[in-house]
């Protein structure tokens, strides 16, 4: 038998079934087992674990499941074949997020396990959780930020591992990338709406202070208002803003958003009518949000799709997702 050590964790919220499933994804990816190599039989799990047989059976039904082990009457559980280990690593989890990873989990084989994370852009995090991930991956399927020490904390990683995903920014020419256009593709969308945008009197953004969004999109905003004589203003302080009658808004925060129709209704103001509403990233409830908001944003379940490609073909990938305008009744 080789050399498998597990002790559940009497502590954790995690069902201790699911702690050895996971022992075993761990050991079968790190090459502790290898294909055909004989399991632990149930009565040694227990004897060795201290588990019930209940847990080791339902541990072993799961894997079986998964098609990660199979088992021979009177021989006992084999490993089918490989696991493959993602380490996936988002900012936040939004709404948007979960078509993404809903996406990508659903393009996967059984025998890939991942492990999800998130920094929400704090740079110790991410540093941390990189440090702590290093080796123990097959893949590193990353969605970083604009801060100097990201490329850096990066070079830890065997680059032709890592996909950079999201935002095209601290990437070296080994990495791997899916990734979405926040400059040009925006302006290509805004220009799609022009005939609804004009028949406003001033297009205002909202760009918080407290956002992460890439300033980028910011520059090709003035850019369209500009080439097309389109009065505008740039609100930073979601604070100030006054929603009036014959103006437009484009937020790239959702929850400046909320603040908008909150102030919106509070007026009795009409989106489509009186007001103009354009969000960025689209949502599966936005298309229901009184009665619909126009929204710019690219395409995350193909995005989803792409990072799946990569984990299962290990090819280098460089794509970069389709943005557009989908254009609904708030504008």
């Amino acid at each position: 038998m080789k050399a498998f050590q597990f002790t559940p964790d009497s502590n954790s919220p995690t069902p201790k079934f699911q702690q050895l499933i996971q022992a075993f994804q761990d050991a079968i990816s790190q090459k502790t087992f290898q294909p055909g190599d004989v399991l632990p039989s149930v009565n040694e799990m227990c004897r060795e674990c201290s588990l019930s047989r209940d847990t080791v059976f339902k541990a072993y039904a799961e894997l079986k499941k998964r098609n990660v082990i199979e088992s021979v009457p009177n021989k006992g559980y084999f490993v089918a074949g490989e696991i493959t280990r993602v380490f996936l690593f988002l900012d936040t989890f939004k709404a948007y997020k979960e078509v993404l990873y809903d996406s990508f989990r659903k393009s996967l084989p059984d025998n890939v396990a991942v492990d999800l994370h998130f920094h929400h852009y704090n740079i110790d995090v991410f540093k941390n959780q990189i440090q702590e991930s290093v080796g123990k991956y097959s893949k590193y399927v990353i969605m970083n930020f604009d801060h100097p020490e990201v490329a850096e904390i990066l070079k830890q990683i065997d680059p032709k591992k890592v996909l950079i995903i999201d935002w095209n920014i601290n990437v070296n020419d080994q990495h791997s990338q899916v990734y979405q256009d926040f400059g040009e593709s925006v302006y290509t969308s805004l220009q799609s709406g022009l005939k609804e945008i004009k028949k406003y009197k001033e297009f205002c953004m909202i760009y918080p202070d407290y956002t992460f969004h890439p300033y980028e999109t910011v520059e090709f905003f003035l850019r369209f208002c500009k080439q097309n004589k389109i009065k505008h203003s740039i609100y930073t302080d979601t604070e100030s803003i006054e929603v009036k009658k014959g103006s437009a808004y484009f937020s790239v925060s959702d929850r400046a958003m909320a603040k908008i129709l909150d102030k919106a209704r509070e007026q009795n103001l009409e989106f489509g009518v009186d007001v103009g509403l354009v969000s960025y990233n689209e949502t599966p409830m936005k298309k229901y949000i009184d009665k619909g908001i126009t929204v710019i944003s690219t395409d995350f379940n193909l995005m989803g799709k792409k990072v799946a490609n990569f984990v299962n073909n290990s090819k280098r990938a460089s794509f970069c997702v389709p943005t557009q305008l989908i254009l609904r009744k708030s504008l």
